[in-house]
């Protein structure tokens, strides 16, 4: 009754928008593409979308199939692309996730000696994904998932490859510049640069200022971590960011790094995979070498 092919069409109408762009997409008529919904719709006994006007919405029932598509359509186009690996006597693809900005550099350190200990496997980098990391892994859109702040949920396995500090950097003209650590209220007048992402997320907020009932003046986000410390060396802001990545900096721009509080915040990165991937010998490869970087140098 429901097959792969539905579940196809549902989802190039929602990402094309309409009918004919969605048949042009899977080199269909849209004729045939109609007939095929029509006939779905007749055997579930109900509709999966209306029209409104020249757009569609889709039902309750569409809905559901749609989520249903977005989940297992990755996995079949894996499964596939994995077959034919193994058919061309290639060993596969490691798809690695990030949700971790600033481990991006850690990650290539670790990159190039893995793609010459295992030159018969690709790798290819993911960090924006449709489910969040998590979903990405439960929908096999990627094997690896680059963490500080896993989800331990049935069926994922997360492995921890090395610890950090989190601690606060600051420019020259800082007042805090040189001192050794730094409390939420010393924020209260600063502009926070942080990575975009949501603020409950990050360590900086949940692990320092929003127990303590602080927030900084501003809170401004900007993706890419060169321009974030650039703005902090020019005294346009303050940045939350691993110790070792800010050493990395130092050596070309004028910053500092404040413990966090008293005690400091203590993290560990992490890499998540599934559980039945466990026993995959390149997946198992990287995580190894992952250890080997344990201390990112400095």
């Amino acid at each position: 009754m429901l097959d792969r092919h539905h579940l196809m069409i549902l989802r190039a109408v929602d990402q094309q928008g309409s009918l004919t762009a969605a048949a042009d997409t899977l080199c269909l008529t849209q004729s045939a593409l109609s007939h095929s919904v029509r006939k779905l719709e007749q055997q579930l006994g109900t509709p999966v979308w209306q029209k409104e006007g020249r757009r569609l919405r889709l039902t309750q029932a569409g809905r559901y199939l749609l989520r249903l598509a977005e989940r297992l359509l990755p996995q079949f186009e894996h499964a596939e692309a994995v077959m034919q690996q193994f058919a061309s006597g290639e060993r596969g693809t490691l798809r690695i996730g990030m949700e971790c900005h600033p481990c991006y550099q850690w990650l290539l350190k670790i990159v190039n000696p893995y793609l010459q200990q295992w030159p018969d496997v690709d790798v290819d980098v993911r960090q924006k994904f449709q489910f969040g990391g998590m979903g990405a892994l439960y929908g096999h859109e990627i094997d690896l998932l680059v963490t500080p702040d896993p989800l331990h949920r049935s069926g994922l396995v997360f492995e921890p490859v090395f610890d950090y500090e989190q601690v606060l950097v600051v420019g020259p003209e800082h007042p805090l510049y040189g001192q050794p650590q730094v409390e939420p209220k010393q924020l209260l007048n600063d502009t926070l640069i942080t990575y975009p992402v949501e603020p409950e997320r990050l360590d900086i907020f949940n692990s320092f200022l929003t127990s303590a009932g602080c927030a900084p003046r501003r809170h401004k986000q900007i993706e890419t971590t060169d321009i974030m410390l650039q703005m902090v060396a020019a005294g346009r802001g303050v940045a939350a960011l691993p110790r070792w990545l800010v050493s990395e900096y130092q050596q070309r721009l004028p910053l500092h790094p404040l413990q966090l509080g008293k005690s400091g915040v203590a993290k560990q990165i992490f890499l998540g995979l599934r559980k039945e991937d466990v026993e995959t010998d390149y997946l198992n490869a990287f995580v190894e070498l992952a250890r080997q970087y344990n201390q990112p140098p400095a």
